[in-house]
Order: C-alpha cells, then sequence, then structure tokens
C-alpha cells in the first residue's frame, strides 16, 4: 500500500471522487491571515508496479552453493594406501618398481611376503618441478605418498584362512587400496586358484573384505545395543539409540552384498562409519597387471570382462592397466634419459605417474606450496581445509596462533614471472582464518608467538 494526496490522482484510472479545493483563503476578516491553507485528503490506494522494460538489466540469479560431500575415512594429511591383491598377482613386484627400493626377489610361492613394507614415493608434479627450477633453493622437498606392500589374500581370509586374520588387519590400517589384478598367463608362476580367471579373483577379494566388515559391524552393534538397553531419555542415551540405528542400517547394506563406500550416507551417518575403519569404505584403485607384450600393444583378453565387473560392481572406481614386469625392467635402466629412450623403443610409456596421481585424486588430496631461496617444498593436505589447519601442517603451533595466510596463485607465478609483479597487479591476497586453501596456492603464514 502506498500513500497518495488528491492531487496526484486527478486525472488517474484509480481516482474515482470528485475534485476537491486544494486551496481556501481564510475569512476577510483575519486580514492579517492571507497565507493559503492546504487542504488534502490522503487515501491509501494500492499503487500497481510495472516489471522492467526487456534489455534493462537484471540482476543475475544466486550462484547455488555446493555443499561439499563429507569424505569416507580418517580427515588427516598423511594418509597411507596399500597394495592388495591374490598371492602372486605381481604386488611386491608391483612395490619395487614404484618405490624402486631393493626388497628381494619375491618368492614365487604364497604369503612371501608376511610384514607389510613401507615406503614413501614421491609424487610427480610439474609445479614443483617448475618452482624449483625457478627459485634453485639449497633444499627440494617433494611430496611424497606412503605405500604398503600388503601379503595375498585367499578365499576364506575372513575367517583366517592361509594368514588371513593379519593381512586383514593391515589392509584395515591403510586409508585407501591399489587392488592388483592379474590378467596375464605365466605356467611359471603359480596362481593359487589353479588358472588365470580376473574376474573371479575380483569377486573373492570383494567377498572377503565385506565379510570381514559384517563381523566388524556385528561385534559393534551388540556393543551399541549394551549401552542402549540401558535406559533413560538424556541426551547421551538419545545419540547412542541414533548410532543403533545407523550401526543397524550399514549392516543391512552389507548383507545385500554391497560395498559402504558405494552407499549415501549422511554427515552424522559418517561419523559412526569412520570409526569403524571399514575395509569395504576405503576408496580403491585397481590396477590391471598385463603381460609386457599385451601392456604395449594395448591389447588383453581378460580386460573386457574386468572393466564390466568393476561397472556393474564398483562404478566410478578408477582402473589403470599396468604392466609390472614392464615397470620393473625400467628400473634397471640407470638414468632416466635410459627410461625414457627406451619408453620410446617400445612405443609405451611408465604407468607409475598415473597411478600415483591418481591415488592422491581418490583420497581427495591436494597440495600448497613454501616457496624461497632456502627451500621449495610442497605440502600434503586434504582438499577443502583451512588456512589454519594447512599452517598446522607445516607446524601444530601455526594453527593455534595463526594470524593470517599471504596467498599467491601458481597460474600466477608462472604467467607473470617474478612476485613483485603479482603484487603490482593486485594479485597477492591476504585471507584469514575461513580461508579454504585450493590445490596449488603459493602460501605464506603469519602467527603470534606460541604459549610456552
Amino acid at each position: 500500500m502506498s500513500l497518495v494526496t488528491t492531487a496526484s490522482l486527478i486525472g488517474s484510472p484509480f481516482f474515482f471522487s470528485s475534485p476537491l479545493p486544494l486551496l481556501r483563503p481564510l475569512a476577510a476578516s483575519s486580514a492579517f491571515f492571507t497565507k493559503p491553507v492546504l487542504d488534502c485528503t490522503f487515501i491509501c490506494l494500492p499503487v500497481r508496479h510495472y516489471s522492467k522494460k526487456r534489455g534493462q538489466a537484471r540482476m543475475p540469479p544466486k550462484k547455488a552453493v555446493e555443499e561439499k560431500k563429507v569424505l569416507l575415512g580418517r580427515p588427516g594429511n598423511n594418509l597411507k594406501s596399500g597394495i592388495v591383491g591374490l598371492a602372486n598377482v605381481g604386488k611386491s613386484t608391483l612395490f619395487q618398481a614404484i618405490t624402486k627400493c631393493n626388497l628381494g626377489n619375491p618368492a614365487n610361492f604364497p604369503y612371501a611376503t608376511i610384514d607389510p613394507e613401507e615406503a614413501r614415493v614421491i609424487v610427480p608434479d610439474e609445479r614443483y618441478d617448475w618452482l624449483c627450477e625457478k627459485y634453485k633453493p639449497k633444499s627440494r622437498v617433494p611430496a611424497n605418498l606412503t605405500v604398503y606392500d600388503i601379503a595375498g589374500l585367499t578365499r576364506g581370509a575372513s575367517t583366517g584362512a592361509g594368514l588371513g586374520n593379519a593381512f586383514l588387519s593391515h589392509i584395515r590400517a591403510v586409508d585407501a587400496i591399489f587392488q592388483v589384478v592379474r590378467c596375464f598367463d605365466d605356467a611359471e608362476i603359480i596362481h593359487v586358484e589353479g588358472d588365470v580367471n580376473p574376474t573371479r579373483d575380483l569377486d573373492i577379494i570383494s567377498e572377503e573384505l565385506r565379510l570381514k566388515d559384517i563381523e566388524f559391524v556385528e561385534k559393534a552393534l551388540e556393543n551399541q545395543k549394551k549401552k542402549t538397553r540401558q535406559g533413560g531419555q538424556s541426551l547421551q542415551m538419545k545419540q547412542w539409540k541414533e548410532e543403533e540405528v545407523t550401526i543397524q542400517k550399514i549392516l543391512d547394506f552389507l548383507k545385500d552384498g554391497k560395498e559402504v563406500r558405494k552407499g549415501t550416507w549422511g554427515p552424522k551417518e559418517i561419523e559412526v562409519i569412520n570409526p569403524l575403519f571399514l575395509l569395504t569404505a576405503k576408496p580403491v584403485v585397481y590396477l590391471v597387471n598385463l603381460s609386457e607384450k599385451d601392456y604395449i600393444r594395448k591389447k588383453n583378453k581378460y580386460l573386457p570382462g574386468v572393466a564390466k565387473w568393476i561397472q556393474d560392481n564398483a562404478p566410478g572406481d578408477p582402473i589403470i592397466p599396468i604392466s609390472v614386469s614392464f615397470e620393473e625392467r625400467l628400473t634397471r635402466f640407470e638414468t632416466d634419459a635410459e627410461v625414457a629412450e627406451e619408453e620410446k623403443n617400445v612405443g609405451a610409456q611408465s604407468a607409475l605417474p598415473k597411478l600415483i596421481v591418481t591415488m592422491r585424486k581418490a583420497l581427495d588430496l591436494g597440495s600448497f606450496f613454501t616457496v624461497g631461496a632456502d627451500e621449495v617444498r610442497q605440502w600434503t593436505l586434504r582438499n577443502g581445509t583451512k588456512a589454519p589447519q594447512a599452517a598446522g601442517v607445516i607446524h601444530t603451533d601455526f594453527e593455534k596462533t595463526f594470524i593470517q595466510a599471504i596467498v599467491m596463485k601458481y597460474a600466477d607465478l608462472k604467467e607473470f614471472g617474478d612476485e613483485s609483479e603479482i603484487k603490482a597487479k593486485g594479485k597477492v591476497m591476504t585471507k584469514g582464518k575461513d580461508y579454504v586453501v585450493e590445490d596449488g596456492d603459493i602460501l605464506h603464514f603469519k602467527a603470534g608467538a606460541a604459549k610456552s
């Protein structure tokens, strides 16, 4: 409703009464009071609002805020991956190739690896290489990924067959899985099941991990029911009952033959899942181990069946063809130049860089850089980490005493070539505690003095 006067309504289609005199002089006897008096009637009427004409600028629609999915697994930055598969599929040889460590030739029989071997693998990154070339620092520290070589599983591992319980506990301790699938024929390398059948092998591992998870969840549900049987109406009891419902939901999901990482879980449900350290909740990268001949010619009779199995049972999980024998042969060359020459000669490249980068992506890991003449360093963190927590990756005190972060973008540094030029362009940003660090940021943190 709008307040308007009679004067403004004359001639308006909304005016419905006879016009009133707007000015009325006072009586003649009031000679000294000749000032006119405004006489007006106020009427409240609805005012029609018309839309803007075409061509006039309109406010753009607000961007939809995309809610970041809560991730399964530990929310840490020092995450570990494990190489998993049946016995004699090439796991230990792959581990040697990845880490370039001499762990000895794996014995040609099941359970040659009993204790998981651990190594840190340098993450290939062109951005880090470029920054080192630019600053020529005294110290260079690349990002790394921790990899474990876990001994082979067998059918019945979930019930303790072979060294099943020990192996499954090792898998439980890592955050993600490289699952090696044998897709090559070699009469000299024994297959624990008697013959090469990749889809059967995939079924065995999937089933063993799922059955072990059912065992874990049944124990967790039993323990949770002991709590809820105490009764009461407290907030703590309400929380325990909600957790019991979630644990029952997880158990039903597993018994339906599904893997936890493929479920749709809410934030509160994930808070219940993560402490269980379930095997089927871990991200998986499938490594299809081919013969060198098949890898070079990019053909393999088993590959379509493996791809179909993953599409049906683990949609969205990465699959990388690799030849462990080819990778192992490349490690015999002494220099990178010799390796590059051999790759050129055979017409195929090592899959190891792709393997490491893919696993970092599966773990939702990113990087930020600290640069200078003394050191160029690539730090690893979970994507979505805020500035104070990123500072804490360098030192825990920095997170507690965080003041601000000075941010440069790697792309800007590479485009303009110099920090002073970036500042002149107004591209250097000062960010506070709510800033979410982006992959590739170059950061300088300011923090207060730590309290003793």
